[in-house]
């Protein structure tokens, strides 16, 4: 390149060929996707980092550290975030001094991030923290009811109104006919008959209309009922881990997918494994609520030994008597830690007690061993003959957590939301945005685009893109 250059003894042909070599070399720098750096930093980063950047996790802030990392050559970042542990081992400055603070918790190591996946992981952190990333946007596309609390308004009232006016004009109309009859009847010279009140309610015809709307009330609170089978809006059943929501979603940041990985890949969000819940709670072992009542429960289930940091081998074949006594010494342990007493009477009930919360959670009628997985009660529960696609909504549609689930980090027991019916559903698919830009599901739309484009439309629906079509959602 060099040579090129010197050999262009003409001077602004030597400029042209400089300005030309530098764009050519431009050409070749990574442009930071941000978007993709949130993709990566959810499905690699997010398990240990907390989302905002700033606070704590099971790892560092990112804040902090990228800012402390700036000292160094980028490659001894991008070292680090593929094996961290080899840094320690040169004797790196900075991967000593984090290892010496948050030791014996290790680094995932992440060897097949390019340095081009870092550099989007960075962009994403540096523009959260900044406060320009995600962009601000005029108007947010909210589905119905994300705003107004997911709460429908019941018509019950207006059906009995309907059916009282029917009554009365029932009642009217037949006077009136009775009326009319007594006219010609008394023209002809017959006699006139006079009901009193009990005759008229008690009549061929008014036992027919009653009988005829009970008829129609039944069948539709029938049909109603048989509706909202399966789908109790407000439904909050106990767990059998205190599991808050607010500590995790709303206080430590941690986001939905992290824990709900499917949401973004699947039809289902999946239940998180215990296996999810050890990797910060190998870290974290006391609650900042019920201190290890809760927490023991996650390490009873899947055979981890708090007072070790290992887990047991062999612990399906154990029995609960050798189990009792790992998890009773451990709580033993910390009540004496916190509290700083002596293990009196006192002490041994707690531990007794905690104890006994802890298998009557963990087993039951049918799970009688408290090896195992945890049975969390299941919430949200759509009909057999209804199909809905997670990954559909929260990757291709980009549809926000809440919009269906409410402001679930405010929920300290999770609750069902939104009322999940049809109705619920078509009508979001009639209202809803679809986000079209920079969005490549939605490139074989060519006419939707150029009529955007045009000033034709002003925006996409999800019923635009086949969303009211029956197949979609009844296969």
């Amino acid at each position: 390149m060099i040579n090129f250059i010197n050999n262009c003894r003409i001077g602004s042909f030597k400029f042209t060929a400089i300005f030309l070599l530098t764009i050519f070399s431009l050409s070749f720098v990574h442009a930071a996707d941000l978007n993709k750096g949130k993709d990566l930093f959810k499905a690699n980063c997010a398990t240990c980092h907390n989302k905002n950047m700033k606070d704590k996790l099971t790892g560092p802030p990112i804040d902090k550290g990228l800012a402390d990392w700036a000292a160094y050559p980028k490659k001894d970042l991008y070292d680090w975030i593929r094996n961290s542990q080899a840094l320690i081992t040169k004797g790196h400055p900075q991967a000593v001094k984090i290892w010496n603070e948050y030791k014996p918790v290790v680094m995932t190591p992440f060897p097949t991030l390019s340095d081009a996946d870092i550099d989007d992981i960075i962009a994403y952190c540096e523009g959260v923290i900044a406060g320009t990333y995600p962009p601000k946007t005029d108007v947010a596309a909210a589905a119905p009811g994300a705003a107004g609390g997911g709460e429908t308004a019941s018509n019950n009232w207006i059906y009995l109104a309907i059916f009282g006016l029917l009554g009365v004009l029932a009642l009217i109309l037949g006077g009136i006919a009775r009326n009319l009859k007594n006219v010609e009847r008394e023209k002809e010279g017959q006699p006139v008959e006079h009901k009193t009140i009990v005759q008229l309610l008690t009549s061929k015809s008014v036992i027919g209309v009653v009988l005829f709307a009970l008829i129609v009330l039944g069948s539709f609170t029938t049909v109603n009922n048989a509706i909202n089978l399966g789908r109790q809006q407000n439904y909050a059943p106990e767990q059998p881990i205190k599991f808050s929501h607010v500590t995790h979603a709303g206080i430590n940041k941690i986001d939905c997918q992290f824990c709900h990985d499917g949401a973004r890949r699947s039809k289902h969000s999946v239940i998180p494994s215990t296996n999810t819940c050890m990797n910060c709670h190998k870290a974290i072992k006391k609650g900042s609520t019920y201190g290890t009542q809760e927490i023991t429960k996650i390490f009873a289930s899947i055979g981890f030994d708090p007072n070790t940091d290992q887990y047991i081998e062999n612990y399906e074949k154990m029995s609960q008597k050798d189990i009792a006594k790992i998890y009773k010494k451990w709580i033993g342990n910390q009540y004496l830690t916190e509290e700083g007493h002596s293990m009196d009477a006192e002490g041994k009930e707690f531990v007794k007690n905690q104890w006994d919360h802890i298998v009557s959670s963990l087993t039951n009628d049918h799970k009688k061993k408290i090896q195992g997985p945890i049975e969390w009660v299941r919430v949200h529960n759509l009909p057999d003959h209804v199909y809905f696609n997670h990954s559909q909504h929260v990757k291709v549609g980009k549809v926000d957590c809440e919009a269906c689930h409410g402001k679930v980090a405010e929920m300290e027991t999770l609750r069902q939301y939104s009322p999940l019916s049809m109705g619920w559903c078509i009508n979001c698919h009639r209202d809803t945005k679809v986000q079209f830009n920079e969005n490549p599901y939605y490139d074989s739309y060519v006419r939707y685009h150029q009529e955007l484009k045009d000033g034709k439309r002003d925006k996409v629906t999800v019923a635009d893109v086949g969303g009211l079509e029956c197949q979609k959602c009844h296969y």
